[in-house]
């Protein structure tokens, strides 16, 4: 068995404010610690639990928040930069995906560092007509490979939202939202617990055939509502989008990944 780790940055343990996951603000260098310290958790967790071989995926921001130098042995291959049209560069040599340090779509009340894509500037995105953020998107393009999401790690409003979209995913809640920028985080031993809990589990779950796919009918529809006006795309440079009104626009596309980067 290989796993697939996409991990995102804002619901990682210690994570709880603006200055740390922004590159140019002073606290972004010991995020990026957090970040490589949980991926080393998980993965040996998972090696652990006996999988083979684990593909590691920096997937905040512009994926330069790894530190590739301290990653553990556990990780064989660690994907960074940019991957053209793949968000799940090397997908097809893994079972199973685990969305670590992920957080609560945007609008979610009192979620730590929510948001959807962009906070500067997506207000809300849909698909087929559900409000969805970043867990469900990556469900539902994983879907479509026919590659489940067998655990979601960050606050517990992600987890909820996990839940809502996956219901057989394990969770792993390593803070608890007090506030957009403000959360009670659990220790580094305690943290480090959950996450090699919830990856037993959940690894023992999919060889049991415990887990769930978020299928989508096909074609896919995605709709993006911006945050402020003058930001939609010129038509012209998207020729195949749908002006809603003046801040929202929809592309469709035969796959979500498709509909993703079209949009």
């Amino acid at each position: 068995m290989n796993i697939y780790i996409m991990a995102d940055l804002e619901g990682i343990s210690g994570i709880y404010c603006r200055e740390q996951v922004t590159p140019d603000q002073r606290r972004f260098d010991e995020a990026r610690r957090f970040l490589t310290r949980e991926i080393n958790i998980c993965a040996e967790a998972c090696k652990a639990a006996g999988v083979e071989k684990i593909y590691v995926r920096d997937g905040h921001g512009g994926s330069y928040t790894l530190l590739w130098d301290q990653l553990s042995p556990a990780v064989d291959v660690a994907i960074c930069g940019i991957t053209g049209d793949e968000r799940y560069m090397g997908l097809e040599d893994c079972d199973a995906v685990i969305l670590l340090g992920y957080h609560a779509m945007a609008g979610t009340g009192r979620a730590l560092l929510e948001h959807t894509m962009s906070s500067a500037s997506v207000q809300n995105y849909w698909l087929n007509g559900v409000r969805i953020g970043e867990v469900g998107l990556d469900a539902a393009i994983l879907t479509d490979y026919q590659k489940p999401v067998i655990m979601v790690s960050g606050d517990d409003a992600v987890c909820r939202e996990a839940k809502q979209f996956l219901p057989k995913v394990v969770t792993a809640e390593v803070k608890k939202s007090a506030a957009c920028f403000g959360a009670a985080l659990l220790s580094p031993a305690l943290s480090k617990a959950r996450i090699e809990e919830a990856v037993k589990t959940a690894i023992d779950a999919y060889h049991c055939g415990e887990f769930t796919y978020y299928p989508t009918e096909k074609p896919v529809t995605l709709r993006a509502e911006k945050v402020e006006r003058s930001q939609l795309p010129l038509q012209a440079a998207k020729p195949y989008m749908k002006i809603i009104d003046g801040r929202t626009y929809e592309v469709t596309g035969e796959t979500v990944e498709e509909a993703l980067f079209r949009l």
